[in-house]
């Protein structure tokens, strides 16, 4: 009898060809590598979380088609489905996905590096996450429950010198973003990819703590990315979908929009004031993709950071808010950003660029001082992917990433004042959640390039790439505007922090349902701690500066993974 039933549930499960998967994971770049060449499409346009980053396999051949990595798992099937209107809007089936579990590590020997990494904070010496989970769906319900369990040893390291009583902030500015989170070990829990929601047709309404990715970038999303803390949100829009004009049959092209609020928390290591804890955070996305060039996506993004405990906060809500409150107790951090892609399916290439604004159409600061200076807050990230075919028969294709980003204060700011992308005077944690950025991973106030190949093969894949960063290149602009004398002009001018690194990255198929990758790179820090070094006497009398400090830090990760 037991073998009886064993065989019918085993012969009841069937397996679907469509996964969501977590945002910067291993398999969604695998899939997004896949759409550059149409074999597969993307379910979204310029928003995505867990649940929105949905990925139908097309019947092309391609690398990993042997590999179990798409696991959707139909527990239950109606054999008649429903035609009713509000019936047939949702999914019929009883769905389960199965995460992980999936278990990382890093150690870096000098200093902290790593991003997009959710609630971990990879400092100087060993971290470790682990993550596991499912997904159940019916009936256009769905609970996702992915938690993150993580770990970092927190070693440590030389950091800039600080004034009061916290030795660990932030080195200049009013930000909650810690250079060391505290002299100990740190061990926490996080819900991360966790949510309840409803889907019907288009439309989707959800609680729940998924990261938000906005915009095409594929490092350093301008606004919003993986990199912080979850937080808790509630969201609601429309998924994407065509614009049919009833009767005509007219399509007008698809659009997607979303809006969200959130719960943001600052970190222990920020200040001993309780009643500044925590702050909202309010979202809109509209994107849009025109009939006649499909590939091409336009999109607009704001975002709205204020007081939680602000008695007018549900005024934010409304996306055309414009006044500036700066005069006020409270007030609110606005920030937008502007997004377009372009995607050649025959020659395997994307072009994608984003641009920010920050204090979005503010009082004073509205579209007539955008045509008098056009540069005022502006930041951009622009980049590349191709996809290419080396060896069709044996499935060996390369792909190439390169991205760009910039976030360094405008030049009108360095005639008068400091300025940073990331910092509010009156919202005082600045744009992040729990001591980390909401947005671009290498921070705000610099610039970062990347360049990366990889090769992916029957049995996982290898990458090399190579990339350089100013972390806080406005640190020094700051400390120039603010000093009269030549001299400190001088000194600074060398003082500039840099990171180069080079690395590689390799990932095998053990069995088809289980992987396991490695990964080295070298990290070259120049100046550190922003020390000019040594001076001379330059030929016109004026003592100049060379930098001469150096870090190496070493890094190796290494993970597992297992694909129900």
């Amino acid at each position: 009898m037991k073998k009886i039933f064993l065989l019918f549930f085993i012969s009841a499960l069937s397996i679907n060809l469509f996964s969501q998967e977590a945002l910067k994971s291993t398999e969604e770049e695998y899939y997004d590598f896949l759409s550059l060449q149409g074999f597969t499409d993307r379910q979204y346009l310029n928003y995505r979380t867990l649940s929105d980053s949905v990925w139908v396999i097309n019947n092309e051949q391609h690398p990993w088609e042997e590999n179990n990595i798409s696991s959707d798992f139909t527990l239950f099937e109606p054999e008649i489905k429903s035609n009713n209107y509000i019936i047939s809007g949702l999914n019929q089936n009883v769905q389960l996905k199965v995460f992980g579990p999936e278990w990382f590590n890093s150690y870096n020997t000098s200093t902290p590096f790593g991003q997009n990494d959710g609630a971990l904070w990879q400092g100087r010496g060993y971290n470790t996450s682990f993550t596991t989970g499912f997904s159940l769906k019916a009936y256009g319900f769905s609970i996702t429950i992915k938690p993150q369990l993580h770990y970092s040893q927190n070693l440590h390291y030389d950091i800039m010198p600080v004034s009061g009583n916290n030795p660990y902030k932030y080195f200049y500015g009013s930000i909650d973003a810690p250079q060391r989170f505290g002299n100990k070990s740190l061990i926490g829990f996080d819900f991360a990819d966790s949510e309840i929601r409803f889907t019907w047709r288009a439309l989707t309404v959800g609680f729940g703590t998924q990261s938000i990715w906005l915009g095409p970038a594929h490092e350093n999303a301008l606004l919003h990315s993986n990199h912080a803390a979850s937080y808790p949100k509630f969201d609601a829009g429309i998924k994407r979908t065509s614009i049919i004009i009833p009767g005509l049959n007219w399509n007008l092209g698809e659009i997607e929009a979303r809006m969200w609020i959130g719960y943001l928390s600052e970190s222990d290591f920020f200040d001993t004031d309780e009643s500044n804890n925590h702050n909202q955070i309010v979202g809109y996305t509209v994107s849009y993709s025109p009939p006649f060039l499909k590939t091409l996506t336009l999109g607009i993004n704001k975002v709205c950071v204020t007081k939680w405990n602000d008695p007018n906060h549900f005024k934010y809500l409304n996306p055309f808010f414009k006044q500036n409150t700066l005069n006020t107790k409270f007030g609110e951090d606005q920030k937008a950003s502007f997004t377009a892609s372009w995607l050649f399916e025959k020659v395997g290439l994307e072009i994608y660029g984003e641009i920010g604004v920050d204090d979005f159409l503010s009082d004073g600061l509205a579209l007539y001082g955008y045509a008098r200076y056009p540069f005022h807050t502006i930041t951009y990230t622009v980049g590349l992917k191709e996809a290419f075919p080396i060896s069709k028969k044996n499935q060996v294709y390369g792909l190439i990433n390169f991205e760009w980003n910039h976030t360094e204060m405008s030049q009108d700011y360095q005639m008068w004042g400091a300025y940073n992308f990331g910092f509010h005077h009156q919202i005082t944690q600045g744009y992040t959640n729990e001591g980390q950025w909401l947005g671009s991973g290498i921070g705000y106030g610099g610039n970062s390039q990347k360049l990366t190949f990889t090769l992916y093969h029957k049995l996982g894949y290898g990458k090399l790439y190579i990339g350089r960063n100013n972390p806080d290149n406005s640190y020094i602009y700051q400390m120039c505007v603010t000093q009269n004398e030549n001299e400190v002009a001088h000194k600074y001018f060398t003082a500039f922090k840099a990171n180069f690194y080079v690395g590689i990255d390799t990932l095998f198929f053990i069995q088809k349902s289980f992987s396991i990758s490695a990964g080295f790179m070298y990290n070259l820090v120049i100046n550190p701690l922003y020390n000019p070094g040594y001076s001379f006497i330059s030929t016109n009398g004026l003592k100049a500066y060379r930098e001469y400090t150096y870090l190496h830090n070493f890094r190796f990760e290494w993970a597992i993974k297992y694909y129900f």
